[in-house]
């Protein structure tokens, strides 16, 4: 059966008739499909855009192993974020299964995290895409084989998660200060068709601007640089774990990153990196269950995504916050 989403489309793979499951059914049990598990909740399959687009045979292959394994899916084909959170929130007692990469892992995370029903809801995934080193850092394995077998046959391992303040989430690893938007390939952060664009949308100040920014370029180059973790420069900032603080204002930071899920659960391993030279070997470090980062404007990257700037934020561990569906073993 198929029917029409709203602009996605959405696929139910319809069951065999009565008839049908009772030749097929084995001795000592009623209605059961070879190869399928009895019993099992069935599945909401959701592909994300850049999973079809990136590697189309790895999905296909995934929706016939998990077609083939669980006795009802549902394959939801969204065009974009908000037919995947659509699609998500109208999952009704469907089990989830995201095929996709790091984002749509961490996209689907938050989208349950603001539905408040993480805990009842085990997540699986499918790795299909460019970047897919944090989902297999959590031990899903890479081949699409393999991993859609995992959905069916494994189980639910509870992680931690690192929410901060604004609602958002951390997977995997916290870091700041990074670059804004734009700023490493010389980017002005103004969009196309702005003040002082011409009819062409070009700006009339654009080929000098590019000269100017080239032999500052050339220039930086010849100098030693002085700055934190990939040449950011460093922030004055307050980086205080559980309320004791590790650096102050006094002292320029070159990097702070964050990792929840470490060797101890429900605490974050924070580490503070000055700036200039040296700056390889902490400074300061610490397991806590809380982190708070204040000071000047600074920008953070949460797993993949850059947010801020902002003036303050906190991130709070929060254990076994989520469901994974892992190999067992």
């Amino acid at each position: 059966m198929h029917k029409d989403a709203t602009r996605g489309r959405t696929e139910v793979s319809a069951p065999e008739p009565a008839a049908q499951r009772a030749q097929s059914a084995q001795p000592g049990e009623r209605g059961a499909q070879p190869g399928r598990r009895s019993g099992a909740r069935p599945l909401l399959v959701v592909v994300d855009p850049s999973a079809r687009s990136k590697d189309g045979e790895s999905v296909r292959i995934a929706k016939d192993v998990l077609s083939a394994g669980s006795a009802s899916v549902k394959l939801c084909l969204p065009d974009g974020p908000e037919e995947f959170a659509r699609a998500l929130a109208r999952r009704g007692a469907r089990r989830p299964v995201v095929v996709g990469d790091d984002r749509a892992l961490l996209r689907a995370v938050t989208q349950l995290h603001r539905e408040r029903d993480l805990d009842g809801a085990a997540l699986s995934v499918v790795p299909v895409g460019s970047s897919t080193e944090l989902v297999r850092a959590f031990g899903v394995p890479a081949g699409a084989v393999e991993a859609a077998r995992t959905v069916l046959d494994g189980v639910p391992r509870r992680l931690d998660l690192l929410v901060d303040d604004s609602d958002g989430v951390v997977l995997g690893d916290l870091r700041l200060p990074v670059h804004p938007a734009g700023e490493r390939d010389g980017g002005t952060g103004d969009g196309p068709g702005g003040e002082g664009a011409g009819p062409d949308g070009a700006r009339w100040w654009a080929p000098p601007l590019r000269t100017c920014q080239s032999l500052l370029q050339s220039l930086a180059a010849r100098a030693p640089v002085r700055g934190g973790s990939d040449g950011v420069r460093p922030a004055r900032l307050r980086v205080e774990a559980d309320g004791e603080t590790l650096v102050d204002l006094d002292r320029p930071v070159g990097l702070v990153s964050v990792t929840a899920g470490g060797a101890r659960r429900g605490f974050a391993r924070v580490e503070v990196r000055a700036a200039g030279p040296g700056s390889q070997d902490p400074v300061a470090h610490a397991v806590a269950r809380s982190l708070t980062v204040s000071g000047a404007d600074f920008r953070y990257r949460a797993d993949m995504v850059t947010a801020g700037p902002v003036r303050r934020r906190t991130w709070t561990v929060r254990p076994d916050a989520w469901m994974l569906t892992l190999p067992r073993g």
